[in-house]
């Protein structure tokens, strides 16, 4: 037997999750799908080609060095029981406008690459994601693949490598889903069935009904009359469900607040065009009590009790579109009242005297003047995870006094104390002892991300926890397994039986 041909046998199933529509619910049903084979005793791991978020964790790379990937690869390596690293997510485009994004490969920014035009690109991407998938194959019993947005784009079709050619690459059993609560979801599986040439369409095992409200027994005869018309089976109806607990893929969350019970405390996050990160606070939204919400107005900050100042993947920027909205003077009165003021990586620098830009990446401006802080944004990107203790604070952010957590940090700023003005209290520092974190009044701003989903300090903040990932991981394959028709899922690591 050839090497070639002892490798292809010892190469993993995939099974890839593709939508009729970004936001149709890839993320959550891989993830979910990696916690399913996981518990038959299989080795899986998550694969994504291209992500483009501004979402990102810190995790092992290449060489010994760190790197970032997408939030949605992180938790499905999570729920997969693996130790999420960069060949789970090859390239990630995390957007700093509508038509320029830094290009992450491997891990790390590709200041060149960053700079083409992304049709010319997707080649050079291809060739450097292909390679860790075929390493995931022939590692692994299952690999579980996530599409991005529509495999049917016909005008991106010939430059788009994330699906329909990861999937031709391995051979994957593909499921299309759709969200159903948005309504034409039929012709949206048909539709983008019928936009496949032959060879891509035929890779397609199941169709999956997301987000569905009723009687499921109403929508029949269109899963019957949909598979005489493709071949394809619709192989579940999801209910709608939106207590699962995990975030969001993009953290774009609806508008509605959220929690559960009487609201006993209000948080308003403001929502500035490029923030990051915000799958740190789903946390948050699953607290009873707890009222989050997203603010873009003046009026979205009237009544509440805490502002959280996110990330921010062009900081100078979403700080003048801030000031542009009138956000500034209501934080600044929330600030002078003693209400809580929070900034975490990006909102932490806006919350400072000033940003400096010499090298032209993200821009100069003067801060919101809450915290004696100057950052300046440097050329090389600090990654790296942070064992955190709080010093002993005063006001507001008192209960988090010697608290010890874990966090992250990914910044191109470095953040000092202003020299002319009265220093601020160091708030957090991290193992190294550098401080990360520093609090004026009850103003508090930080650069670890990731807080809010440690138990000591939802306990410390809140006076309550919740369940740990794990048992959403667990709440997510029983929900597959409970859903999928019988034997479908398993159905889907063998090969397709000819069709008639």
């Amino acid at each position: 037997m050839t090497p070639q041909k002892e490798q292809q046998q010892k190469a993993a199933k995939a099974v890839m999750v593709l939508g009729t529509t970004s936001g149709a619910g890839k993320s959550w049903l891989a993830t979910a799908l990696c916690r399913f084979y996981a518990r038959q005793g299989l080795k899986v791991a998550p694969y994504k080609a291209q992500n483009m978020s501004n979402n990102a964790r810190v995790v092992p790379g290449l060489n010994g060095r760190l790197g970032e990937i997408g939030s949605a690869q992180y938790f499905q390596a999570l729920a997969a029981r693996r130790t999420p690293e960069v060949r789970m997510n090859p390239v990630l485009l995390k957007p700093e406008a509508d038509t320029k994004s830094q290009v992450i490969v491997l891990g790390e920014v590709d200041p060149v690459l960053s700079e083409w035009p992304w049709r010319e690109r997707s080649e050079q991407l291809w060739l450097r994601a292909r390679p860790p998938l075929h390493e995931l194959m022939a590692e692994n019993d299952v690999v579980v693949i996530e599409g991005a947005g529509s495999p049917a784009e016909i005008n991106l079709h010939s430059s788009d490598y994330v699906n329909m050619r990861t999937a031709l690459e391995v051979n994957a059993a593909c499921l299309l889903v759709t969200d159903i609560d948005r309504g034409g979801a039929f012709a949206h599986l048909y539709g983008t069935h019928q936009l496949l040439p032959a060879h891509e369409s035929a890779l397609i095992r199941g169709f999956v009904l997301n987000r569905f409200r009723g009687d499921a027994s109403l929508l029949a005869p269109g899963p019957e009359q949909l598979q005489a018309l493709t071949g394809v089976p619709t192989m579940a109806v999801l209910p709608m469900w939106r207590g699962h607990g995990l975030p969001e893929e993009d953290g774009v969350y609806d508008d509605r607040p959220t929690g559960s019970g009487q609201a006993r405390l209000r948080i308003a996050v403001i929502a500035y065009p490029r923030l990051s990160n915000l799958d740190e606070f789903q946390p948050l939204r699953s607290l009873p009590g707890v009222r989050l919400s997203w603010a873009r107005s003046p009026a979205e900050l009237e009544g509440a009790d805490w502002i959280i100042l996110p990330g921010s993947k062009a900081v100078a920027a979403d700080l003048a579109w801030l000031r542009a909205q009138g956000l500034d003077l209501p934080i600044a009165q929330h600030a002078a009242a003693g209400r809580p003021v929070l900034g975490i990586c990006g909102g932490l620098q806006m919350l400072g005297e000033s940003l400096l830009d010499p090298h032209g990446l993200d821009g100069n401006a003067p801060g919101l003047g809450l915290l004696p802080l100057v950052t300046q944004f440097e050329r090389d990107k600090l990654l790296r995870p942070c064992d955190l203790r709080f010093a002993e604070l005063e006001g507001p952010w008192a209960p988090l006094s010697g608290v010890a957590a874990g966090g992250y940090e990914i910044h191109h700023g470095r953040t000092v104390q202003h020299p002319s003005l009265a220093p601020a209290q160091v708030a957090l520092r991290n193992e190294a002892g550098e401080a990360i974190g520093w609090r004026e009044g009850s103003v508090l701003g930080l650069y670890a991300h990731g807080l809010f989903e440690q138990d000591s300090v939802l306990r410390a903040l809140f006076g309550q926890s919740l369940p740990g990932l794990d048992s959403v991981f667990e709440g997510l394959a029983d929900y597959i397994e409970q859903h999928f028709e019988p034997g479908a899922l398993m159905g889907l690591l063998q090969n397709p039986s000819a069709k008639p």
